[in-house]
């Protein structure tokens, strides 16, 4: 009951306040992004969803425009703009997500979404009924450091998280998510 039904309840709650509560920031971030660049604020880039379907993930745009698509641990060989660096080590370039996940693509909690590019790790995930959930915001493969391990063992806690879906597992994942984001940041 909870995987279909509260979970969703309970994203479309929070996103939408949180939007609401979080809207003069994302005018202020977007306001920075265009005066340093003079160009949209998002960014966004298909990435694959609940059951494989392609949907369009939205972020602060932390990059140049037409700067290449590249999985996260590529990031640091490209060039990020100043403010970029800013928002990147706050994860305010994840805000736009809160869209995403009121519109349906995303969950607050589940596996990140994949680039749809990233074929092999789309493979193993398929393997393990990782697209039977929604991507999310965070996840469990997130607060285990997953900028930095290989995919396989990202698909592994992705098949964990799927296959193991409950609203205690979902509250500690967002507890460790903050504990997350008070480690020091990556550097760019």
């Amino acid at each position: 009951m909870y995987k279909i039904f509260f979970k969703r309840l309970i994203d479309i709650v929070v996103s939408f306040i949180a939007i609401l509560l979080l809207a003069p920031l994302f005018i202020i971030v977007a306001l920075i992004i265009y005066v340093q660049d003079g160009a949209s604020p998002l960014f966004s880039q298909k990435r694959v969803g609940l059951f494989q379907k392609e949907f369009i993930l939205m972020k602060f745009r932390s990059m140049p425009i037409n700067t290449a698509n590249v999985v996260s641990t590529e990031v640091s060989t490209l060039k990020i703009t100043t403010f970029g660096k800013i928002i990147r080590r706050s994860n305010l370039d994840e805000l736009p997500q809160l869209i995403n996940i009121l519109k349906g693509d995303m969950s607050l909690v589940g596996p990140r979404p994949s680039l749809v590019t990233q074929e092999d790790l789309i493979q193993i995930r398929k393997n393990l009924n990782v697209y039977s959930c929604r991507p999310g915001l965070t996840g469990l493969a997130q607060v285990n450091a997953y900028d930095y391990m290989p995919i396989e063992k990202k698909a592994f806690w992705d098949g964990k998280y799927a296959n193991n879906l409950t609203f205690l597992t979902d509250f500690k994942i967002i507890l460790s998510t903050f504990v997350y984001l008070t480690k020091k940041p990556p550097t760019y």
